[in-house]
């Protein structure tokens, strides 16, 4: 089942149905930063990756333009990504939140993965106008605690830090060189937590082309429904 989603481009809206959806983790360019993700989540009991990069494939269900969301207990959070939407005609590149249960992740990965809704934005851009500075294009992620307080920086990097985004794509189960199919969308990766991995309430995230000088961003508020015994 396809879900039909409204962008806007510089070109104007585009409806775009996803009914395909793939999470690229442990996606540093660098060996060193995936080891470093790797020991923060294993400090909060997650078990390391069998393969680096692996390939979470999850309900295209569970992505949203919302920015109220709800999620059982308070022991998930956010983590911001590029997210690349192929159309069947061409490339995206939007952005997105891999929200997840951290306590769940302690037991499976990928079933913490299919546990929470996906945010994404309301923004793409065409792969092509930015693959030639892709590296450039910088990721930051913001949170809070609740509706008074200050934004503090949870993740910051360039692209740079994470690997070639076409790379991802080929190596990618459903990767057709540098394509995916009409329909699939990817998470490909994020960047280490600012002071470790921890829930918040609010969460912002924006991808910023200093090249162009524009910058997608979105934003959501986690709700918190109970876990009854």
């Amino acid at each position: 089942m396809s879900t039909t989603f409204t962008f806007a481009t510089p070109d104007g809206p585009r409806d775009i149905a996803i009914d395909q959806l793939v999470i690229a983790g442990w996606t540093a360019r660098d060996r060193a930063a995936v080891d470093h993700h790797i020991a923060e989540l294993a400090a909060i009991g997650v078990p390391p990756p069998s393969t680096v990069p692996l390939f979470y494939r999850v309900s295209a269900e569970l992505l949203t333009q919302g920015e109220v969301l709800a999620f059982l207990g308070g022991d998930s959070s956010g983590e911001i990504e590029p997210v690349l939407i192929d159309d069947g005609e061409q490339l995206w590149l939007g952005l997105g939140s891999d929200h997840t249960n951290r306590k769940l992740e302690s037991h499976s990965v990928a079933f913490s993965k299919q546990a929470c809704l996906k945010p994404i934005g309301k923004e793409i851009w065409s792969f092509d106008d930015v693959r030639d500075h892709l590296d450039e294009l910088e990721l930051t992620s913001f949170i809070r605690d609740d509706d008074a307080g200050e934004w503090v920086v949870y993740q910051q990097g360039p692209l740079a830090k994470i690997r070639p985004l076409l790379d991802l794509v080929a190596a990618s189960p459903l990767g057709e060189g540098e394509r995916m199919g009409a329909g699939v969308a990817m998470m490909c990766g994020t960047l280490g937590a600012q002071g470790g991995v921890r829930p918040a309430r609010h969460f912002r995230m924006q991808l910023h082309d200093p090249v162009r000088g524009r910058t997608l961003s979105h934003a959501y508020e986690a709700t918190i429904l109970p876990v009854i015994a």
